[in-house]
């Protein structure tokens, strides 16, 4: 296993804007690292100057405890898997998976044994002898999986692999993707745009915006404690819902501050309570199975949240969202980065609101 150390990161092309400010990242031997973010954030740049593929003009990238940015892609020790799968249309299953293997110059009895231990572990022994318009897009994608695989790398790059699957496959690819990194125990660095993906595949998330690294922790730490506003937008389905501070009945002295509150941390009555509650009136309706989402229209804007079926008014004509602010997060106004608020701060608030 190798780690990987990024210090400074700097990119720009000739006569072009300045792609990646300083990016800083120390990746532990056998984690599972997601980048995310939107496009043209640079992730996948990021991406192609860990594999060598670009020069990195300014800033240091060590792999497995040695500086790689001079070094060529293929003496850093590493596999990629791309978006595009590029088989070779003409060869089979084998074939491609053994094809690296075989410019390394490996005697072929070896890599054909290679190839069928690795299609074993991806579950494609009884495709080896087909060619890739045979299979289906899971299984393409397998294969080109399987051939990085095959090479033995320590470290996995990974490009929007499951782009081109559809929802289905991509869920049962996630499921895999997670189990190969169990069973390797490689360093991987995966990157998407796909926040389901990045939550529920990463050891740490590396979210990016227009080129600055913006958070880099556990998916639990960035759900539940984003460092900004975008950060928080980025993450989590439904959105987090952004309310002035003001606009909260029990906190109209407060100015300067918008409070985040995830659709699960709401709920709705169809009778006003005794806690702070904000009237509501349902636009929209979604059922996802046993919840439903439900975007609402409130005094304080569009308000969206999620709750059990059985949990939902029927037939009722008031409706009230009431809110848990021991789970909400603040923003400030002029930066919209994360402001801690006291838990004392925040009861004395709610309090205020209850009289």
């Amino acid at each position: 296993m190798s780690g990987i150390i990024l210090r400074d990161i700097r990119k720009s092309y000739p006569g072009g804007p300045e792609i990646l400010h300083g990016v800083s990242m120390d990746i532990r031997p056998g984690e599972f690292i997601v980048i995310v973010g939107p496009s043209g954030c640079g992730k996948s740049t990021l991406l192609r100057l860990i594999a060598g593929l670009e020069r990195c003009e300014q800033g240091d990238i060590e792999i497995g405890g040695r500086r790689a940015n001079d070094l060529a892609p293929q003496d850093r020790d590493i596999a990629m898997i791309f978006q595009n799968y590029a088989l070779y249309p003409h060869m089979t299953v084998r074939q491609n998976i053994a094809f690296g293997l075989e410019l390394r110059g490996m005697p072929k009895a070896e890599r054909n044994a290679r190839a069928e231990s690795v299609a074993k572990t991806l579950q494609l022994e009884s495709y080896l002898d087909r060619k890739p318009g045979a299979l289906s897009g899971g299984q393409r994608q397998r294969v080109a999986m399987g051939r990085a695989m095959a090479r033995n790398s320590s470290t996995f790059l990974m490009d929007e692999p499951l782009s081109n699957l559809d929802n289905a496959l991509r869920v049962a690819m996630r499921t895999e993707i997670k189990e190969l990194h169990r069973q390797l125990g490689a360093t991987i660095v995966y990157v998407t745009h796909d926040q389901t993906e990045a939550l529920s595949l990463a050891d740490r998330i590396a979210v990016m915006k227009d080129g600055d690294l913006l958070q880099f922790d556990t998916p639990e730490a960035i759900y539940d404690q984003p460092q900004n506003r975008f950060v928080a937008g980025f993450l989590g389905v439904p959105a987090m819902n952004f309310i002035p501070v003001e606009q909260l009945p029990g906190w109209q002295g407060r100015q300067g501050l918008t409070v985040g509150l995830r659709p699960e941390s709401m709920s709705i009555l169809a009778e006003k309570p005794r806690e702070p509650a904000l009237p509501v009136r349902i636009m929209l309706s979604e059922m996802t199975g046993s919840d439903i989402i439900l975007h609402c229209d409130s005094p304080a804007g569009r308000l969206t949240l999620t709750s059990a079926r059985e949990d939902v008014p029927r037939n009722a004509g008031d409706l009230w969202v009431t809110y848990n602010l021991n789970r909400a997060v603040f923003f400030d106004n002029q930066n919209g980065s994360r402001v801690d608020l006291a838990p004392q701060d925040r009861r004395i608030e709610i309090a205020a609101a209850g009289r």
